[in-house]
């Protein structure tokens, strides 16, 4: 990824004071914000299509325990890197190309009593600061819609898995209905959005020799999962504490054109995983 579109992603998820504006949420949402636990944040740091039960799913794919070494690669601000953690054990390194996100991950970590199995590094999906062979597993939710370098990309998760070592991946690809409306979370234009289909995407993780164990479309639970969540905001209003405070001021009109794209098929998710 070229020095220049790294920046303009990271300029898309940059939110300015992130922290500040998370700790406040929580105490209006009548948290501890000294002693927090994982579920606290669910409503928040699970920033990914269907939050906290996509996250369970793919654990329950991955087969995870207490011995496996994990890398989540994009981990945004931790919330899957501290639920498994928090739920089975495993020490969790995570990677992300937005320095906020990697402080406030930090932070909330601490504050959730998990910073001795959790660690957080602002770097490139395609540089991966980590040795080779070194994680039984690689985790990512989300990721790859902005890295237009997919070789690359899958080539790096498989020198750093283990031999026998899983990737296991939530993310969004081109659906047949045409390109993705625009803005989405993952985009304001297409400018930094590189989405390829579920077909091209997987000839590119067969050429990393990456084998697959489990593939499933999930763009049906996906939508129902936002046509739900916009019907809670229109009744209810947004709670303190949600995924709109990742995503800025245009976070409504991000949500809505993400619904109609998955709605027209013009984007389609998948849950994977796959062996080296």
């Amino acid at each position: 990824m070229a020095q220049s579109e790294q920046q303009a992603v990271s300029a898309h998820y940059s939110v300015g004071g992130l922290g500040e504006k998370i700790l406040g949420a929580l105490r209006t949402a009548g948290k501890e914000v000294e002693h927090l636990t994982p579920a606290d944040l669910s409503p928040l740091d699970a920033f990914h299509i269907r939050g906290r039960d996509a996250t369970r799913e793919l654990a329950v794919i991955a087969g995870l325990d207490a011995s496996r070494r994990v890398l989540d690669v994009g981990c945004g601000i931790g919330g899957s890197a501290r639920f498994l953690a928090a739920e089975y054990g495993c020490r969790v390194t995570g990677v992300d190309l937005s320095e906020e996100f990697c402080r406030v991950a930090t932070m909330l970590s601490e504050r959730c009593g998990l910073a001795a199995v959790t660690e957080f590094r602002a770097a490139s999906a395609v540089a991966l600061p980590v040795e080779d062979a070194s994680f039984d597993i690689v985790w990512t939710e989300h990721v790859q819609m902005n890295v237009e370098d997919k070789a690359h990309f899958y080539g790096e998760i498989h020198r750093v898995l283990k031999p026998g070592g899983r990737l296991l991946f939530h993310d969004v690809f081109q659906g047949p209905g045409g390109q993705p409306h625009f803005p989405v979370p993952w985009a304001g234009t297409a400018a930094i959005s590189h989405l390829v289909s579920p077909e091209e995407g997987g000839r590119i993780l067969d050429s990393r020799r990456l084998r697959r164990r489990h593939w499933e479309d999930v763009s049906a639970k996906s939508l129902a999962w936002f046509q739900s969540l916009m019907q809670r905001f229109a009744t209810r209003g947004r709670p303190p504490l949600g995924l709109h405070l990742l995503m800025g001021p245009d976070a409504t009109q991000k949500f809505e054109q993400l619904v109609r794209n998955l709605d027209e098929a013009r984007i389609v998710v998948v849950q994977a995983m796959y062996r080296k």
